[in-house]
């Protein structure tokens, strides 16, 4: 009898899959259209690409050059990501204080920014007449914007709250009372967050940063608006795409494929968390 079924059991079963044949049209055909217009594009990419002659097209001055700046710009926000945004999601996490809710309000505004109100934000900050880059300039003559730093700096702003959002719910799901046997050995709260709370919280790390990264490495709107789009400085690949369609859409469709292949392995990284089936 389902009312003799525990309640997990019965919440499983109404979770279930539904089978292919009882999915009603008014469902399926919404579905089946979302599904086209998420898969239509990129099936049309790779269509398009010139297979033939990518060899060539990649192994050019600017692209690589482009591929370059990325690879190197997107791995150092992603180092200062992880260096900065662990402990700011362990305090989110494991941290009563006033105003906590509004820090972590705005530690996701980044997530629905404009692009190019991000870069606006930055060059307020930081640009030459900046509350912090006028500061830097008359003190020391450093200039942030339009340098390669500008673009590690657009890249920080844009992808730190993926990481701090993964970070804080991995220390979030953590055992307690680890933290309070760990306090009652003796440990301090730094000795408990370095052998105790990040150790536990590494999956999320991990997951955090290729998150960080793939938004590092995609980033367009804040970078060309904060860094410019000088080529070996602060043309990234992004950027070198858009470049390209001004003129020759082939570079540009090449350099997109690479795009693509690199968030295919970001899937592929985070299978275990997101592509797996919940029901099996």
């Amino acid at each position: 009898m389902a009312s003799d079924l525990a309640p997990e059991t019965r919440r499983a079963r109404r979770g279930a899959w539904t089978p292919y044949g009882a999915v009603p049209l008014r469902i399926g055909i919404p579905a089946a259209l979302a599904t086209l217009v998420l898969i239509v594009p990129l099936v049309a990419l790779v269509a398009r690409a010139p297979w033939g002659g990518m060899a060539g097209l990649l192994a050019s001055e600017s692209l690589q050059s482009a591929l370059r700046l990325s690879l190197v710009t997107a791995t150092i926000a992603t180092v200062i990501c992880i260096i900065v945004g662990v402990p700011l999601a362990w305090v989110l996490a494991r941290v009563r204080f006033p105003g906590r809710r509004f820090v972590r309000a705005l530690v996701t505004v980044p997530l629905v920014l404009p692009p190019v109100v991000a870069g606006v934000a930055l060059l307020t900050a930081f640009g030459r007449q900046g509350f912090i880059g006028a500061p830097l300039r008359d003190a020391f003559g450093v200039t942030i914007p339009f340098s390669t730093t500008a673009v590690v700096l657009a890249q920080v702003f844009v992808a730190m709250p993926f990481l701090v959002i993964a970070v804080e719910g991995s220390f979030r799901t953590a055992d307690p009372t680890l933290d309070e046997e760990a306090a009652t050995a003796g440990a301090s709260r730094w000795q408990t967050f370095r052998i105790i709370n990040v150790p536990l919280a590494l999956p999320g790390i991990l997951s955090g940063a290729v998150l960080a990264w793939a938004r590092s490495i995609g980033e367009f709107g804040a970078t060309i608006t904060f860094a410019g789009n000088a080529p070996g400085v602060t043309r990234t690949m992004p950027l070198e795409i858009y470049t390209a369609l001004q003129t020759d859409p082939e570079p540009a469709i090449a350099l997109s494929i690479v795009l693509l292949a690199l968030s295919v392995l970001v899937l592929a990284a985070l299978r275990e968390k997101w592509l797996t089936n919940p029901w099996e």
